[in-house]
């Protein structure tokens, strides 16, 4: 029995809408996470990061974003606008509602700008922070992403579409695009104060909430099915609801593989289950699917996740190595795996090469890593971006906040 455009347009729709919801429930899964692996004492400003970037995210996609990235005749929805007959500057999605499209397109930015919250933690200032979002999810981010969902030549010069580049969900265009600027601010920014001994040793700093941030896994696990099963773009269909089940169950075998396999390297290597690196890796094999989940046996699926728990744990211990801080792990989280996953799509997706992926990745990195790169180095100069010594002592929350998450326990 065929159904009817008019309900096929609708149940779309509805599915597109429903998982942008679950997409926008990520952003509490990076704060909780994130408010969890920091001390007590930066508390109180990660999580005003982290609600403030989404609603920067939001307003900067509506402005200029959306339209870079697409391509809209009008330079801005705010100008152009999305109304109840589907009117918009941008050409109109053939199976479901502009507005949902747009929708579901700002929680991927936010998502892209979270990644920057974690690895920066307990040492940036938060106007700095915020005025970098500013420009990353209204410029930044768009142009690469005109360039590999938007279908657009690369500076004018070659198309990545021809090359043979695929990523389904965004393990480069999301996740190695987040984490890419996430480097370039630590470069900048530095370690913080006492992570580092004299002779090179990474000094451990421990979270101050793991229920919190295990809370924030879990939440991030569910949003996932959202962030991939979303990207099948509809399911009205027979095909298309066998395409969102399979991409569900790869999903969630993914982060299975990978939080096991973190969790048993850990043990080999530190003779301890670490939860730290066993919750980085289940995020590691969520990540590491994100290229191509619709294509894998579920078998394939875990085992790609288990790949991308075992990478971030050598991940970790490498950028300690070099002296690269980050709180939460999410440079190696979502930038390493995110390489890992753009490499693993060939493998099941025939339409996909190798030169193809190498090229995406290579493209999205050098734009998003020096563009980020020369953003804070600018911010360095005008505002700064680093607390001083006595305020990264205290802690953030005062200095930048004015106020404790855990006043109690002082």
């Amino acid at each position: 029995m065929e159904i009817t455009f008019e309900l096929g347009y609708a149940l779309d729709t509805f599915y597109f809408l429903i998982c942008g919801a679950l997409v926008m429930w990520m952003a509490a899964g990076f704060t909780m996470l994130e408010a969890g692996l920091v001390r007590a004492k930066n508390t109180t400003e990660i999580l005003t990061k982290n609600v403030a970037l989404y609603a920067v995210a939001s307003i900067m996609y509506m402005i200029c974003g959306y339209s870079i990235m697409y391509g809209g005749d009008d330079f801005s929805l705010f100008l152009s606008g999305i109304t109840a007959d589907g009117a918009t500057g941008v050409e109109e999605p053939a199976g479901y509602a502009p507005s949902a499209d747009f929708f579901f397109q700002v929680v991927f930015v936010a998502t892209a700008m979270s990644i920057v919250s974690g690895a920066v933690a307990e040492r940036m200032k938060l106007w700095a922070f915020l005025a970098f979002t500013v420009v990353l999810t209204g410029f930044i981010y768009p142009m690469e992403g005109s360039w590999t969902w938007g279908g657009e030549k690369v500076l004018g010069l070659f198309s990545l579409a021809e090359l043979g580049f695929s990523d389904f969900a965004g393990s480069g265009i999301v996740h190695m695009a987040g984490a890419s600027a996430a480097l370039a601010g630590v470069l900048v920014l530095g370690a913080r104060a006492g992570k580092y001994s004299k002779d090179g040793k990474a000094n451990a700093i421990p979270g101050a909430n793991l229920p919190l941030a295990t809370l924030g896994t879990f939440i991030l696990w569910v949003g996932w099915f959202g962030f991939n099963g979303g990207s099948v773009l509809a399911t009205s269909s027979v095909e298309n609801a066998n395409s969102v089940a399979v991409v569900f169950m790869n999903t969630n075998m993914a982060a299975a593989g990978g939080l096991v396999s973190a969790l048993l390297l850990a043990r080999l290597m530190f003779g301890k289950a670490d939860l730290t690196m066993a919750l980085n890796g289940a995020l590691a094999g969520l990540v590491a699917i994100t290229a191509e989940p619709s294509t894998p046996t579920p078998l394939q699926a875990t085992l790609f996740g288990a790949l991308g728990g075992i990478l971030v744990v050598l991940s970790i211990l490498a950028l300690d190595k070099v002296k690269i801080d980050d709180p939460v792990g999410a440079i190696s989280v979502h930038g390493t795996v995110g390489f890992l996953g753009l490499m693993l799509v060939p493998i099941t997706n025939e339409g996909a090469k190798f030169t193809g992926q190498l090229a995406g990745a290579f493209t999205i990195f050098i734009w998003v890593f020096v563009t980020s790169l020369l953003v804070w180095l600018a911010l360095k100069a005008i505002m700064g971006i680093r607390v001083s010594e006595e305020e990264e002592y205290e802690g953030v929350d005062i200095s930048e906040c004015g106020l404790e998450a855990y006043p109690e326990f002082k």
